[in-house]
């Protein structure tokens, strides 16, 4: 059955140290943009931004050299609507 809408569907492990797997469906084929920011909006870094088939997709993120805190994982398609989740780096 195809997805009938785009959605930010899980983040795991979160808590996590240092590597969480971020994991999205696509209701189209669409440009999208995967960031992470602080809770104050300040950019982290942006995962991919490219475009992606219809369906289940994930993405991962290296903490490594990030301090422990509570993060933003914001997906952003074509269609302008954001999807967010909180993400917490415990180390």
């Amino acid at each position: 059955m195809a997805p009938q809408k785009t959605k930010l569907d899980s983040i795991y492990p979160n808590p996590f140290n240092p590597v969480t797997t971020i994991h999205f469906t696509l209701s189209e084929p669409q440009h999208v943009t995967l960031s992470v920011y602080t809770l104050t909006g300040q950019l982290v870094e942006t995962l991919f931004r490219e475009t992606r088939s219809r369906g289940s997709h994930s993405a991962t993120w290296d903490a490594s050299d990030r301090a422990s805190g509570v993060y933003l994982c914001r997906l952003t398609g074509t269609d302008q609507v954001s999807r967010m989740q909180k993400m917490v780096l415990i180390k």
